[in-house]
């Protein structure tokens, strides 16, 4: 007999619905995104917004600050962020962009540490952020350490809806641009996740040299271009990761899983 609470799945899926490019939503919209029944998916809004967490304006609905504190216990319990954070710091005063770690969560990547650059990027990232693991540069650093099998289950349940004229669409050729990460030690995405978006990023393993999350130094192409990003923010964003690597391992974080922070 399943244990599982649907209607709580039913609270999340309406949760899940909103995102960076679905901010604000109608009634309808809600429902629509989270595959829901019209009145179920208001019963669920109007519990939320009892709850603090959802707001409503005119029929629109929105998510409020409250949300951050279903991932508040996760984020304060990290020691990866808690080890990675001085060093990011350190790595973004050096090259000047903004820098972040990320583990593979499901399909996704999800951002757990960020310094941000003083100057002020198109695409708005944040703790908690996610996006599909294939599409970014510290998702293919991560999948490096993943079989093709693996990879292809990933792949194939994605979301695509991110998607950009330069996305790596085939899975062969996803699959060359991975190998070529695992090779040379980094990944590199030019404008794939989103137009005016360009990231390098390298793997941070345990221990036992399991890849567990990555590092990367994001930035915009106008800034610099694709061959001055990897002669000059390489040996810093490896320098990172091995300093973070260290520090993880110092501070007996050796047991960590891949992909899993704790």
């Amino acid at each position: 007999m399943s244990e599982r609470v649907n209607s709580l799945a039913r609270g999340l899926a309406v949760l899940r619905s909103f995102t960076g490019s679905n901010r604000h939503q109608t009634l309808a919209e809600v429902a629509r995104s989270a595959d829901l029944p019209r009145a179920t998916a208001r019963r669920m809004l109007l519990t939320l917004v009892d709850e603090g967490l959802v707001a409503v304006n005119s029929g629109v609905f929105e998510l409020t600050a409250g949300i951050l504190q279903l991932g508040f216990g996760y984020l304060s319990s990290l020691t990866l962020t808690e080890i990675a954070t001085p060093h990011l710091e350190t790595l973004s005063a050096r090259v000047g962009n903004s820098s972040s770690v990320a583990v593979l969560d499901g399909t996704d990547i999800v951002y757990v540490a960020r310094v941000r650059a003083r100057r002020i990027m198109n695409t708005s990232i944040g703790l908690g952020s996610r996006f599909p693991a294939y599409q970014t540069s510290m998702g293919r650093a991560i999948l490096a350490d993943r079989t093709e099998d693996e990879i292809a289950d990933i792949y194939e349940r994605s979301d695509r809806s991110l998607e950009t004229e330069y996305t790596v669409t085939n899975f062969d050729q996803l699959i060359a641009r991975i190998s070529e990460a695992r090779a040379n030690g980094y990944a590199l995405v030019d404008q794939e996740l989103a137009i005016g978006l360009r990231s390098i990023s390298a793997p941070l393993r345990n221990g036992r040299g399991e890849t567990l999350a990555a590092v990367n130094v994001s930035t915009e192409p106008h800034l610099i271009s694709v061959d001055e990003l990897e002669t000059d923010y390489v040996p810093a964003l490896l320098d990172t990761a091995q300093a973070i690597a260290e520090g993880l391992i110092a501070h007996d974080s050796v047991g960590l899983r891949p992909g899993v922070a704790s």
